[in-house]
């Protein structure tokens, strides 16, 4: 076995994922996979955001299919065993697997990065091949060539987990991304001794390839393809299992379910289907806590860059998703590169390709909390934005206002909101008043779980503020109102009983002890007034 050829590690690898408490099978992956050996579909490409399990799944792949391992130790426990062509396929094919990621010490330049790969990949042919005559200064592909020559029967299976991984490195030139994209296109394309190539990556093969080195494979993305969709995020279904794992194994559950949902769902499939981030759900449940999980590293750092560059192409759109409202987009996932967005919807296409935005029906959004952690962030600390830094700015002094029961402050940050130029502020609907009132009660996100349209008594409240933090924190409940009073809003709070929502069900003490505000803001568009009220419907217990 050597470093790349028939590799002991991804077995390695996938056992510690198999012992993992939150495994989860998606061993069924590989019963699709099996027919398209040897056929014209055998070429497949994955692409998915960072931390979708698409390394998970490479190591799956070769090590059920590497001649030389002993993997049914796993393989016989998990659903693919239960399949026909199991026995037939389990260890008994060549493999080649490679992730892309490895870097040579001190790497500085793609020809030590390339340089590797084909030094260590001869290496493994020469050892594994002792009979075959092979002049280790040849192409790897020219290689591969002579061994089958020597016996047609000798073919392999292609695993390469990340192949677009160096164009995020600095030291890629643009004539060194051509020279890889040839590379993989030798090493791949027309070549007798290719049984099946299975490669992952997080951007498309048609943003790189000009069209006809690489045109062999199929591309899978979240975004257009459904096939392979259930194989790449965890489903509902298999959330509620994991979190069955979790309450019989964890003696003091912090996590519920409905916390999950909130703050690692919001992504989909093409046929709609719901999909989490596994990486987040796995490491809230290690961990017994729900946080942000995601890393600030890598196209993160690229996208803000953008951002602070197309503030006015983005500015608005930004600000009515952070307020939990879609706006409408044309997301092409090939226009996803470094240094060449310029306009809004190249900004949004690579967003939702990093995962950092869930795309639908032509409109792109924010998933989920944890990503709203970022763009919140965000918001409140980017100059460039103009006015939505500046509302992000006032939140703080908003929410004091609220508990306080300061109405003239509060009137005061909304006027400033009102007069603000922007096509975003024209109140001619509760839509964009909701979006400025978000932004308003940003800094609110670092105490309260805020819920727009909450079910609440009998109806729905346009925002219920939760403090999570702290239990014994005031509650608000929040109406808003165009064209009607501010007395209205807070008659429907009373009426509708939406205070239910925070008392605990009968017989039990209510989980949250501090008082219960009751916040109606109204405005006119005639008079272009602002009204706003608080009123206490529960003193704290």
């Amino acid at each position: 076995m050597g470093m790349f050829l028939n590799s002991c590690e991804v077995y390695d690898a996938y056992a510690k994922e198999y012992s993992s408490p939150y495994f989860v099978d998606k061993s069924a992956m590989l019963e699709e996979i099996i027919p398209r050996i040897g056929t014209n579909t055998n070429y497949i490409c994955i692409t998915r955001p960072r931390r979708f399990g698409k390394s998970v799944m490479a190591n799956m792949i070769a090590s059920f299919f590497t001649r030389g391992l002993d993997s049914k130790d796993i393989f016989d426990h998990l659903d693919i065993a239960r399949a026909v062509s199991y026995q037939e396929h389990l260890n008994k094919h060549n493999v080649i697997s490679i992730s892309f990621n490895r870097l040579p010490k001190r790497c500085s330049s793609y020809d030590q990065y390339i340089d590797r790969i084909e030094r260590k990949l001869i290496g493994d042919l020469i050892e594994a091949y002792p009979n075959v005559k092979i002049d280790e200064d040849d192409a790897v592909w020219d290689v591969l060539k002579t061994i089958y020559n020597a016996d047609s029967a000798v073919r392999f299976v292609f695993v390469l987990d990340e192949w677009d991984f160096i164009f995020h490195r600095d030291f890629v030139r643009d004539k060194d991304k051509g020279a890889y994209i040839d590379f993989l296109s030798n090493l791949l394309k027309d070549q007798p001794y290719v049984s099946f190539a299975y490669m992952t990556g997080i951007l498309p093969i048609a943003k790189y390839s000009s069209g006809s080195e690489l045109n062999m494979f199929l591309e899978y993305t979240m975004a257009t393809e459904e096939m392979f969709s259930d194989y790449f995020g965890f489903t509902e279904p298999e959330v509620d299992k994991v979190y069955e794992k979790f309450i019989v194994n964890q003696p003091n559950p912090r996590v519920t379910r409905d916390g999950l949902r909130m703050w690692y769902n919001g992504y989909h499939t093409k046929s709609g289907e719901r999909v989490y981030n596994p990486r987040s759900v796995v490491a809230a449940l290690t961990n017994n806590n729900l946080g942000n999980y995601w890393t600030s590293a890598g196209p993160y750092d690229e996208i803000y860059y953008y951002i602070n560059h197309n503030t006015a192409a983005v500015r608005d759109s930004l600000a009515l998703m952070v307020s939990g409202i879609p706006v409408p987009a044309k997301v092409r996932e090939y226009a996803a590169t470094s240094m060449s967005l310029t306009t809004r919807d190249e900004i949004f296409s690579a967003m939702v390709v990093y995962g950092f935005l869930s795309y639908e029906n032509g409109y792109v959004s924010i998933p989920n909390r944890e990503l709203m952690e970022k763009f919140s962030d965000m918001l409140q600390k980017e100059p460039s934005l103009g006015y939505v830094y500046q509302l992000a700015g006032k939140s703080e002094k908003m929410l004091r206002a609220t508990l306080a029961n300061d109405t003239d402050t509060m009137l005061q940050i909304l006027e400033f909101a009102h007069n603000t130029e922007t096509p975003l502020l024209s109140y001619n609907n509760e839509t964009e008043l909701t979006a400025v009132v978000n932004l308003v009660y940003l800094s609110a996100r670092d105490f309260y779980r805020l819920e727009r349209e909450d079910k609440a008594g009998t109806g729905y409240v346009d925002f219920i503020f939760y403090p999570e933090s702290d239990r014994k924190a005031d509650c608000i409940i929040l109406e808003l109102k165009v064209d009607h009073t501010v007395e209205e809003a807070i008659q429907q709070i009373r009426d509708r009983k939406y205070a239910m929502k925070f008392e605990g069900r009968l017989g039990e003490k209510p989980k949250y002890t501090g008082r219960i505000l009751a916040v109606g803001i109204a405005y006119d568009r005639k008079t272009k007034a602002h009204t706003c009220r608080v009123e206490v419907l529960r003193e704290a217990l």
